[in-house]
């Protein structure tokens, strides 16, 4: 953040502590002070220089930071398990800044998942109208027909979902084993949408890995290992976004 004014809700989703969606819910609930006095209008714009507070407790500038994690199967896409999981965080375990997963992957789903401290760009990448298209590698049991995986573009509702699959393709099929892989494109992410997608087409997914999210691919990485996203690649994501806004 430079000394140039910047909206408040901003400022403190660049932080890390949260999302600019909940950083606004945090002001109009008064939780925010800025130099001592509590803030509740949005439009309120801050300096580097002025000290915010949040609950009480100043608000620590970081800088921002992006990292692309290979997220084995087994791990918790969160920074807290309740039931004693190991989860990603762990895995970068030599990272300073408080960073958080943007947007989750399944316990038992492998691939590629971004890291950031920064709220903004974290909530610009996991908003349903930017559309970031995500490739996904499934093992399904049995063997659907490209007709039967065709509806899959117009959606199969479950739980008053509608789970979409913009492009799907077929890359191998094992009739000893009864058994497909199947390349899926999302636009979207919703609970499990993979695996309760499948599930309606009498497909129950056996193993799942996210192998591409928008321009970034998992090259390079073995599961478990990380690295962080090069100025370039930070910006064609957020590029990537505000073009299908």
């Amino acid at each position: 953040m430079t000394n140039s004014l910047e909206r408040l809700q901003k400022v403190i989703a660049q932080s890390g502590v949260t999302s600019r969606r909940k950083a606004e819910q945090l002001i109009i609930d008064g939780k925010v002070k800025v130099n001592g006095k509590t803030i509740t209008e949005l439009g309120t714009k801050v300096t580097q220089g002025d000290q915010i507070e949040i609950d009480g407790v100043p608000l620590e500038k970081e800088e921002p930071v992006y990292y692309m994690l290979y997220k084995p199967r087994g791990v918790i896409s969160s920074v807290k398990d309740d039931k004693g999981r190991k989860v990603v965080t762990e895995i970068l375990g030599d990272i300073q800044e408080r960073v958080f997963p943007v947007g989750r992957l399944d316990y038992d789903t492998s691939g590629l998942l971004l890291l950031t401290n920064d709220g903004e760009f974290a909530n610009l990448l996991m908003h349903p109208k930017y559309q970031i298209e995500k490739v996904y590698v499934t093992k399904v049991k049995g063997l659907p027909t490209k007709k039967e995986l065709g509806l899959l573009r117009k959606g199969v509702r479950d739980e008053g979902d509608l789970l979409k699959a913009v492009r799907y393709d077929i890359l191998s099929t094992d009739k000893n084993k009864n058994t497909s892989i199947i390349q899926l494109t999302l636009q979207e992410g919703k609970n499990k949408h993979v695996r309760r997608m499948m599930d309606k087409l009498g497909y129950p997914v056996i193993k799942l890995k996210r192998e591409k999210y928008g321009m970034l691919t998992l090259e390079g990485l073995q599961p478990g290992k990380y690295r962080p996203l090069t100025p370039k690649e930070v910006k064609q994501m957020r590029n990537l976004a505000l073009e299908n806004c």
